[in-house]
Order: structure tokens, then C-alpha cells, then sequence
């Protein structure tokens, strides 16, 4: 990887025609780029080069883009994901965000939409020094990590700054469509995927989640 490289992507597609024009995209952004076309290969590419973000395909042969993301998620590796899909429908979205993905974009896609998520994503990353606590539920914004009562909680990217953009304004509400807006920079399809990422928030920080819903409206940290 050059010195001046964004970081090193891993694309898992089996389309060698998609894979290459994902990658051409990402180089001309300045990311260097990895490529494995299924899912072992995904998962022993990852162990080894360490991206710093991965855009999975989720119809892999022999072990799926799900199956690849819930192996990962479950051995504590919380590498930025971002699904590729065909199957446009709400239950592979909402299966894949609740495994810890980050984003996901819809076959056709444009290369160029996907490398600005890519960004997005990386960009979080970049926030100014601060400790912020609500309740029983702390969160350095420094070292992006979370503690629920005392006990550290592993996050995704987005559902970390999801948390964060709730926590730097106790008690005010915040609509669905602004945190859409804030949190991923771009307006996904529907309000279901703040939802979702709400609910998986909830149950991975337990009765420490800060989160309370205002019905009708949307979401706001309270720390009572």
C-alpha cells in the first residue's frame, strides 16, 4: 500500500467485470484495493491485510456475504462493512444492517455513489477529543469505543455515530429524517434503516441504552 493511499479497501465480488470497475473507482479515489471473489477468501483476506473497509457482495457462492459478516461480527472484528446486493426488498437491508453492516447499496449501482459511502464511512473516524456520558452509557469520541454500565460494547461505525449524534444533545429529539441526514450523509430508502440501527443499539447496550422514543417524531438520549 503507497504512502499517500486513503487505505486499503477489500472487494468480495464474483462478477470479475463488477470487481474490476469497483476497484478501478476506489484507485482513482486513492484507496489501494484488494479483491476476493467468495467468501473464504473474504474472511482469510481480511484476517490478514487488516482493510480499513470492505465492500461485500452478499450472493457469494458457497458462503454468502451474510454468513460472511456474521462470522466477522462474532470473532470481534468490527471492519466497516458495506453490502452489495440484487435482492432489492427490506428483509436482506434490514437482515444486514441488524449483523453489524454499515451501509449497503442495491445492484445497478453507481461506482461513484459507492465510493462516496466508502468515504462517509471512513470519515467518522475523524471527530475531535471528547468523553461524552448519558445515563449509564459513556463513549469516547476519540477512540471510538463504548461502555454500557462499565462494560465495553463493540459498534459498528454507524451505529457508533448514531449514538454519538444523540449523546452530544441530551434530551433534545431528533426526526428520522435528520438523523438520515446526519449520521449517513444521504438519504437511504425509507426511515427503516435508522429503526433498525435504534433497535440494535438498544440491544447491544441493554438497560443502559440511553435511547428513548418520542413517538410520532423520532429519537432522543435521555439520561433519566
Amino acid at each position: 500500500m503507497s504512502e499517500d493511499s486513503r487505505g486499503l479497501v477489500l472487494v468480495v465480488e464474483d462478477d470479475p467485470a463488477i470487481a474490476d470497475l469497483v476497484a478501478r473507482y476506489l484507485r482513482r479515489d486513492g484507496f489501494s484495493v484488494d479483491v476476493a471473489t467468495d467468501g473464504a477468501a473474504a474472511l482469510a483476506a481480511v484476517r490478514r491485510i487488516r482493510p480499513v473497509a470492505m465492500i461485500l457482495d452478499v450472493g457469494l457462492p458457497s458462503m454468502d456475504g451474510i454468513e460472511v459478516c456474521r462470522t466477522l461480527r462474532a470473532e470481534g472484528d468490527w471492519t466497516p462493512v458495506l453490502f452489495v446486493t440484487a435482492r432489492d426488498d427490506e428483509v436482506d437491508r434490514v437482515l444486514g444492517l441488524e449483523l453489524g453492516a454499515d451501509d449497503y447499496v442495491t445492484k445497478p449501482f453507481s461506482p461513484r455513489e459507492l465510493v462516496a459511502r466508502v468515504r462517509t464511512v471512513l470519515r467518522r473516524g475523524t471527530v475531535t477529543a471528547d468523553v461524552l456520558e448519558v445515563g449509564r452509557t459513556r463513549i469516547d469520541l476519540t477512540q471510538r469505543r463504548t461502555w454500557a454500565d462499565g462494560v465495553e460494547v463493540g459498534l459498528t461505525s454507524t451505529e457508533f455515530d448514531l449514538l454519538a449524534q444523540l449523546m452530544r444533545r441530551p434530551k433534545q429529539v431528533f426526526e428520522r429524517a435528520r438523523l438520515l441526514s446526519a449520521v449517513w450523509g444521504y438519504q437511504p430508502a425509507g426511515t427503516r434503516t435508522v429503526d433498525v440501527h435504534v433497535a440494535q443499539l438498544r440491544a447491544k447496550l441493554g438497560d443502559a441504552s440511553p435511547i428513548r422514543t418520542v413517538r410520532g417524531v423520532g429519537y432522543a438520549a435521555d439520561p433519566s
